[in-house]
This record gives structure tokens, C-alpha cells and sequence, in this order.
């Protein structure tokens, strides 16, 4: 499968935009340069998730594990274009999972960890998985036993291997089967316009969504990334995002590799664990919320005694930086904090201490990367285009102080969602252009080279850097048997930006509904956990507009009383 038309592979080939060269080739080239220097490290609470020791691997061993994977999964039918599911925390075998695909030309689709039947049985019918890569007992809960039950339901026709040397019925061993594996003679004509993951993000539609991307795309955004945090030969980058969307193989995996240097993972977010591992494996860059961040340099015991002058630059965003935040961690510790912006299809922004070199602006502003006119030290802003629509009049927004919609196009920007041509005809405008449904203007100083964010058009809840779908939740909520209508909607928290609030309206003769309640029945219906409401308020009737559609926004206000 080829997600790009062969016109726009053409001419971003042309333009050096993209280089047409795998992700294989470039992991091939490090395991040359850097065979037997130490390329992956697992969390050192392993154990602790999946009950297997942490593992510290070389380019050469990690380079022999891809090859034993590739082997196992084609001696079980995977082959060139068949799409390989995962669902995994962050260990080292995520990565490797990754790296095989790449090599032998089939397509991950990694899947949230939180993911239940429910999700699943919306995701795996369409994908029609040869494989499906998990874990047992996690948290308490055996996702290789859910998997089991839904290939036995019919959902879907993948085999199953689990991580665990002991599989249960239905599902096999894949460390076993690894260590039992021949070689793999990979294709030698693969073309890095071929599909390389589907990955999955929730929108205001009720269906998780797929998004295709290729190795081109996957080069790209982790030659901008290599580029905006300033990273080198041989670099330590720390990993706390579930390999799973952009943020993770983008911001993390793909910088590895192209710098030869250290991928160490975390999962799940753990302050002391994190803060060690930064000063043990002498961290050069990684990714923390804003809430972190400002938590630890108010709380200076928590980094008393740490050493952390390898680090020169963390990423963060999903919620309003504080130029405070943001001055002091440069001038305390010489430390960048790099505001990103971004999304799975490819809406890249980020706040670079050399396009902005004032921490307080860069606290408050994105650069107009792409922008007509507008000239960047950075070389992958000229790579994507920018502009700001309005979204009532369709009118592009010239002058500071307006609000748009921003739009962007360009080498690191998808092609259309997957099997859903529907939505993807919906996502772009009709100059091609990706409606991001984010609303920002351009800041009054700064001399017009600034983007400030202002908020969301389109109505996910991103609760700590995780969007969830308020459609998906309101139709749940509705089926419980008290409900008349249901609506939820975000409301503001400090550490996670948002969390989810349900708005109900009982039915005739229903006099209370507690939490409790609804959470009970969402989880009947085996959704992820972090989509469940936290909070419940009751209201006679939903505000709606004059065709009847529920005024979401309106609702903000009930959401945070």
C-alpha cells in the first residue's frame, strides 16, 4: 500500500523533501557505524509491568532481534503490505516490533494499552491483522486472553503472540519462538513511499480513526525533530509516550535512529523514575507536561543532588506554558523547554530556541513556520506551509488579533485516514490543505512572525496529551437506563489540562444518578479507562441550537463548576 499519490512523491522527492530512504536503510546504517555501542534500554521498573527483567541492547543485538521477529512473523504468514497489530507498554520490544515491519515491508498498527473490547472491536475488523503483538498480565489485566477471546468472537483472524514465555491457550510464545528462529533475506526493492504504520487517533467522531503514514513521513518528522531540539551523534533521548502515534515514533524513535544514539524508555509516567532515570543514563532530551516542569522547580528538593547537565532541551505542550517555567529552567540549567504543537496527521509545530530565542515568547508564541514571506534558521520550516482560515467567512487571516483556524500542508502533513475516504475528503480543504480544527491568530508583537494558540474548534478532550472522543462517551452514556441524553465535555486540571465531565438529562421519572453509576455501566461495556468521566452534573435539558444540535461549547462552564 502506497498512502501518497505517486505525483505528490514525485515532487516532494524533487524538492529534498523527502529522501526515499526506509526506515531499515537508516537502522542498517547505525548498526554499521555503532554495532556494539548500547542503542535501547528498557525502564528499570520492567519487572514491576510485565515481570521480565530490563533489558540494555546494542545495535547489533537489537539489529539480530529484528531479524529473529521477521523470521518468526513470515514463518506465520506475515508478508510484504500485511499489517501487524500491537499492544504493548513501553519496552524494548515495541521498538524492535517497529524495526521489523520496517525491514520486511509489513505495516504496524500499534493500539493504545488502554484499549479494551470495545475500541478493539471497532479497530482489528478493519485492519485485518496477520498478527497481533501483546503482553499478559498488565496492571491486572490479560490482554493476551482479550485478544484470544475476540479472534474466537470473529473480530479478527490474527494470531496471537504474547511476550510471556508461558502463552495461554490460543496464543503463542513469541520469546520462544524467536529464539528458535532462522535467519530473513528482507525484500531488497522497498520503496519508502510503501506503508510503514496505521496508527489510530480519536476526533469528534465516535470511531477511533486510522492514519496511514510511510517511511518517507516517519523520516521527515524525525529529521524536524533531530533538527528542533538541537540533537547530535550519539544522543540520549528518554521515550515516556506509548509507542503509538507520532508523538512516540516521530518525536523519539525516528530521532534515535537517525542520531545512532540511545533510546531509553519509560512507561508509565513515574517522577522518581523519570528524574533517575535522567540523571543516570545522562539524558540529553525528552518530553515532560508543563505541570512537571513547574512542579520541580517549585519543589527544589526534588532536584536537589541530581545531576542533570547532560540535559540541553525537554519538549513539552498539550496545555499553556509559563514563560516563568520556561525562563528559569534556561537560565537555572541552561535547559530549552521547546513548546510542541502537534497531532498524528501531521499538524507540526514547534517553538525552537533558534527561531525563538526569548524563553518568554516562546513560552507564549509557535513560529509562522511555512508562512508566506517569512524566512527561518530552521530548515524544515520550509518543508510545510502555514496559513490561518476563517472558519465562518473562509477568508485567510492577514492581520494580528483575528482568530483561524490553522491549516497546514506540506512534507510531514498525511494523505486521508484510513478505509474512511468520508473523513479524509472532510480533513482537507479544496486547495489541499489539512483543516487542523485549531484556532490561533497571529500575535500583535513579535513583528507578525508568531502564532499564538487560542483553542480548539474541533471538540476532543485531551486529557494528558490523550484525545478522547465526547461523541464516542455521549452514546455510551445514553444506553445507560436512567438517561434521556448525555454530553460530555472537558473541564481544566492543572497536572492533566483536561478531564472528561458528563452532562445528563434523566429520563421522565428518574430522580438522581450518581458517578458511581455511570462509570459502572461504561465499564460494563469494556471501554478504556481513561475515557471514564470524573466528574457528573445533572441539567433538565441539553442546550442545542436551532437544528437540534447540542451546543457542546456551552457547556464548558457547567463542565468546570
Amino acid at each position: 500500500m502506497r498512502p501518497s499519490p505517486d505525483e505528490r512523491i514525485a515532487a516532494y522527492r524533487e524538492r529534498g523533501w523527502w529522501r526515499g530512504v526506509t526506515v531499515d536503510d537508516l537502522f542498517r546504517r547505525a548498526v554499521a557505524a555503532r554495532g556494539g555501542a548500547e542503542a535501547l534500554v528498557d525502564a528499570p521498573n520492567r519487572a514491576a509491568l510485565v515481570g521480565s527483567p530490563p533489558r540494555r541492547l546494542s545495535f547489533s543485538q537489537v539489529d539480530a532481534e529484528v531479524d529473529a521477529l521477521c523470521a518468526v512473523l513470515a514463518g506465520h504468514g506475515v508478508g510484504r503490505g500485511d499489517v501487524v497489530a500491537t499492544q504493548l507498554p513501553n519496552l524494548a520490544e515495541g521498538v524492535i516490533a517497529f524495526l521489523a515491519c520496517a525491514r520486511m515491508g509489513a505495516i504496524l498498527s500499534p493500539i493504545a494499552m488502554t484499549y479494551r473490547e470495545h475500541e478493539l472491536g471497532q479497530i482489528l475488523p478493519s485492519l485485518d491483522a496477520k498478527a497481533l503483538i501483546t503482553v499478559g498480565d498488565f496492571h491486572g489485566y490479560d490482554h493476551a486472553a482479550m485478544l484470544v477471546r475476540l479472534v474466537g468472537a470473529g473480530v479478527t483472524r490474527a494470531k496471537v503472540f504474547t511476550l510471556d514465555v508461558k502463552a495461554p491457550e490460543g496464543a503463542l510464545s513469541l520469546p520462544s519462538l524467536m529464539a528458535a528462529a532462522g535467519g530473513f533475506d528482507a525484500p531488497s526493492d522497498l520503496d519508502a513511499a510503501e506503508a510503514l504504520t496505521i496508527c489510530w487517533t480519536s476526533g469528534t467522531e465516535a470511531m477511533p480513526k486510522g492514519v496511514p503514514r510511510h517511511h518517507d513521513h516517519w523520516v521527515v518528522n524525525g529529521e524536524a525533530l533531530v533538527e528542533a531540539a538541537e540533537l547530535g551523534e550519539g544522543d540520549t533521548i528518554l521515550n515516556p509516550f506509548p509507542l503509538i502515534n507520532i508523538a512516540a515514533i516521530g518525536g523519539m524513535v525516528m530521532p534515535w535512529i537517525l542520531c545512532q544514539g540511545r533510546l531509553v524508555q519509560h512507561h508509565p509516567f513515574d517522577l522518581p523514575v523519570f528524574l533517575e532515570q535522567m540523571e543516570t543514563e545522562r539524558v540529553v532530551y525528552s518530553v515532560a507536561p508543563p505541570a512537571v516542569l513547574t512542579m520541580l522547580l517549585r519543589n527544589e528538593d526534588l532536584l536537589a543532588g541530581r545531576d542533570l547537565s547532560a540535559l540541553r532541551c525537554m519538549g513539552s505542550g498539550s496545555a499553556p506554558l509559563s514563560p516563568w517555567m520556561v525562563r528559569r529552567w534556561q537560565e537555572a540549567f541552561g535547559v530549552t523547554i521547546m513548546n510542541v504543537f502537534g497531532s498524528n496527521e501531521g499538524c507540526s509545530l514547534f517553538s525552537t530556541g533558534a527561531a525563538i530565542p526569548d524563553p518568554e515568547q516562546r513560552a507564549r508564541y509557535f513560529p509562522r513556520f511555512g508562512a508566506e514571506g517569512l524566512e527561518w534558521p530552521n530548515a524544515f520550516a520550509r518543508k510545510i506551509r502555514t496559513r490561518l482560515v476563517d472558519p465562518v467567512t473562509g477568508e485567510e487571516v492577514r492581520e494580528p488579533g483575528r482568530q483561524g483556524e490553522l491549516r497546514i500542508a506540506g512534507a510531514m502533513t498525511f494523505d486521508g485516514y484510513w478505509k474512511a475516504p468520508d473523513l479524509t475528503r472532510a480533513a482537507f480543504d479544496e486547495d489541499g490543505w489539512f483543516r487542523s480544527g485549531d484556532l490561533f491568530e497571529i500575535a500583535p508583537d513579535g513583528d507578525r512572525r508568531f502564532y499564538r494558540f487560542v483553542g480548539r474548534s474541533k471538540e476532543i478532550i485531551i486529557r494528558g496529551g490523550v484525545n478522547i472522543s465526547p461523541a464516542e462517551l455521549d452514546g455510551l452514556i445514553e444506553s445507560h437506563a436512567k438517561v434521556r441524553e448525555a454530553c460530555c465535555a472537558a473541564y481544566p486540571d492543572e497536572r492533566l489540562g483536561e478531564r472528561v465531565c458528563a452532562i445528563v438529562a434523566l429520563k421522565a421519572g428518574e430522580a438522581d444518578l450518581s458517578l458511581e453509576e455511570v462509570n459502572a455501566h461504561l465499564r460494563a461495556q469494556n471501554i478504556a479507562t481513561f475515557k471514564l468521566p470524573e466528574k457528573l452534573r445533572i441539567v433538565p435539558d441539553l442546550p442545542r441550537n436551532a437544528l437540534g444540535k447540542v451546543l457542546r461549547r456551552d457547556l464548558a462552564g457547567v463542565a468546570a463548576s
